[in-house]
């Protein structure tokens, strides 16, 4: 009978503290995690707006090619003038 009350003191006084301080030192880096991809979830959605404008893209290179080679003309016409 005393073994029992022995083994239910080292329960009681050992192993509950240890798994509650095992349990905390996990639980804090999950909540930390949550909170990471919670935030990580409401400014990700933000960008769905914005990359509507990525279509625009090629025709905006198309564009810049378009106006790289007016440039090189007008640059060749002054040096022919001056």
């Amino acid at each position: 009978m005393i073994l029992l009350w022995i083994g239910n003191l080292i329960f009681l006084f050992v192993v509950i503290p240890a798994v509650v301080v095992i349990l905390r030192r996990v639980i804090e880096p999950a909540l930390e995690i949550k909170a990471y991809a919670d935030d990580i979830m409401e400014h990700g959605a933000q960008f769905g707006p914005h990359l509507g404008a990525l279509s625009e893209l090629a025709t905006t290179r198309e564009l810049v090619k378009q106006a790289n080679g007016d440039i090189e003309r007008y640059v060749r016409a002054l040096d022919r003038i001056g």
